[in-house]
């Protein structure tokens, strides 16, 4: 029964999770319509900031966030960084669902770096993950059938790069919390924008302002909701619930775009899920990390 409790509990943090997650995509579009994505990303970590410091004070204040790695929050970050660009440019250029759907490749990316780089084993399971991802992406991409829209490529990119910075994270959660990563990731992250959001700056209309607080908060406290629904369940039970946001984004792209998702595009981001589903079953799955982001 108190088990049952906790997975309850569990899901109703991870649907809001989800909830801000579709709502940061939603926000995303809607703010680079008018402003350049280099000034989304800068407004986004600065408002962050000072949405998160409510944690930070329940942490211990400005003194508990110090840290003796700062060398690799900043490698972890600039990475992010890219990452978080290419994601939002995106959005800009594909079908949300497609956008969300190649997001998802990043975990299989990073199972394949982790045993290149950190020494883990490249298990039979991970192996079919990384082949169903690939896949997967083939048919979305569907190189040769048709010209392939540079937005694929560059949600690619992200996924990869987001990898990049999963790996690094792993590392960081040896020695600092996730509210301290959060924190060094959004004053690294205003300090490496700050000049490129500075060469293109204008200042939003008065009805872009809304979906920039919604970006700021969906964007730092979605993953905090994960992390507290992995704190209170299994990932086996968690994780599943997050690919939810394939079919929902899809929705809402149709909803509010009009936006129609093929056959091929379902099949491989099927595939992807699919890859991602087999690999969170692997026995030691109950230990894996949340990763702030």
């Amino acid at each position: 029964m108190e088990k049952a409790q906790s997975n309850l509990r569990a899901a109703v943090w991870m649907i809001v999770s989800i909830a801000l997650l579709l709502l940061m995509a939603v926000s995303g579009r809607a703010i680079t319509r008018e402003i350049d994505v280099f000034q989304v990303m800068e407004m986004r970590s600065v408002l962050a900031f000072f949405m998160l410091l409510p944690l930070v004070h329940r942490e211990g204040g400005l003194k508990a966030m110090r840290t003796g790695i700062l060398p690799s929050h900043i490698g972890r970050n600039v990475a992010h960084y890219i990452g978080q660009f290419a994601w939002l440019m995106g959005l800009t250029l594909i079908p949300m669902a497609q956008v969300i759907a190649i997001e998802f490749t990043a975990p299989i990316w990073a199972a394949l770096m982790a045993a290149m780089f950190l020494g883990e084993r490249l298990t039979w399971r991970k192996s079919v993950a990384i082949g169903f991802g690939l896949v997967g992406v083939v048919l979305i991409l569907r190189p040769g059938a048709a010209p392939i829209n540079p937005g694929h490529l560059i949600v690619l990119g992200a996924a990869f790069v987001f990898a990049i910075s999963f790996i690094t994270t792993k590392v960081l959660t040896r020695s600092d919390s996730a509210t301290k990563i959060i924190f060094w990731m959004l004053i690294i992250q205003s300090v490496i924008g700050l000049i490129p959001a500075l060469k293109v700056w204008i200042w939003p209309s008065l009805a872009t302002w809304p979906w920039i607080l919604l970006i700021a908060f969906s964007g730092t406290f979605a993953h905090y909701c994960m992390a507290r629904a992995l704190s209170l369940a299994e990932a086996t039970v968690v994780m599943p619930m997050d690919y939810l946001r394939v079919p929902l984004s899809a929705l809402l792209g149709y909803l509010l775009y009009a936006e129609a998702i093929d056959s091929f595009t379902a099949a491989g981001a099927g595939l992807i899920l699919a890859g991602n589903l087999f690999n969170l079953r692997r026995p030691n799955a109950k230990r894996i990390e949340p990763t702030p982001s």
